[in-house]
């Protein structure tokens, strides 16, 4: 769609973008979402691509994601064998509702700072306990957890100007022992609810986050896997507002797939089967 708002485009932008950082600009990355419907608001886009960040990094804290890395070059990213949670990245790449023209544009940062509870860059991050780094205006640096980033339905807490730099993911959660379900309406549709459950090697403890089927990602903890009416209690005691209704799920059907998947993650991680 063309954008005929725009003024300006920054195909240049300093190191550190957003020193002049006004009403009506955006970030461009992919620009998937973007370009799809009117911004009636833009008057100028700045480029981040042009900054050229790095898309993928091991480190010895364990795996630095630019937030401008595209989601093919992640579906494409080949993880150590003693990853374990590694297959989530592809996982969550095919939970994408896109064509592969949108995968060869589209951004890991992007998809995370749109916020929607069908985001699969948000699953992905939020269930290996990533964290985010936030770059403000005024040159200074934060970081919040995947978990705490998004706060409702396309909302998050990005100020304005602020950008996301890149998602770490731990060393410790890559090394976990993972379990999915997706429900989705049709074959390659939007998910209605994604859940991941993780685990330590040789442990007995369950992280399970629930997404898509909620507004905001939810984590429910156990030191030990639950049983199936404990497993029940814990999803009934999200609170109702936090359900997501659209035409993919009334938040009762949602509750009901993730009391169901739920069940399933834990004696999946039970039985000792590997995802």
């Amino acid at each position: 769609m063309d954008l005929n708002t725009i003024t300006e485009v920054v195909r240049r932008p300093s190191e550190r973008p957003g020193a002049d950082w006004h009403e009506g600009d955006a970030w461009l990355a992919g620009g998937t979402w973007l370009y799809s419907v009117e911004q009636p608001d833009l008057r100028r886009l700045i480029d981040l691509t042009a900054l050229h960040w790095e898309p993928l990094a091991r480190t010895g804290e364990g795996l630095e994601i630019g937030a401008t890395c595209t989601i093919r070059d992640l579906h494409a990213f080949s993880w150590p064998v003693h990853w374990t949670a590694g297959i989530l990245f592809r996982t969550s790449c095919e939970a994408f509702l896109s064509s592969f023209k949108v995968w060869n544009t589209a951004t890991v940062g992007g998809n995370i700072c749109m916020s929607l509870p069908a985001g699969p860059m948000v699953t992905l991050t939020a269930a290996l306990d990533a964290r985010y780094e936030l770059w403000a205006s005024d040159g200074s640096v934060r970081f919040v957890d995947a978990l705490d980033f998004v706060t409702g339905d396309h909302r998050n807490v990005l100020a304005p100007g602020e950008v996301l730099r890149r998602i770490t993911v731990p060393e410790h959660a890559l090394r976990r022992r993972t379990a999915h379900r997706r429900f989705t309406l049709t074959r390659l549709g939007r998910s209605t609810v994604f859940l991941v459950g993780t685990q330590g090697l040789g442990g007995s403890d369950l992280s399970l986050t629930i997404t898509a089927g909620t507004t905001r990602p939810v984590r429910i903890a156990f030191d030990s896997l639950p049983d199936a009416r404990t497993v029940r209690q814990s999803v009934d005691a999200v609170p109702d507002g936090l359900w997501f209704a659209d035409p993919n799920g009334t938040p009762d059907h949602r509750r009901h797939l993730t009391r169901h998947f739920a069940e399933e993650i834990c004696r999946e991680l039970t039985a000792g089967d590997l995802v």
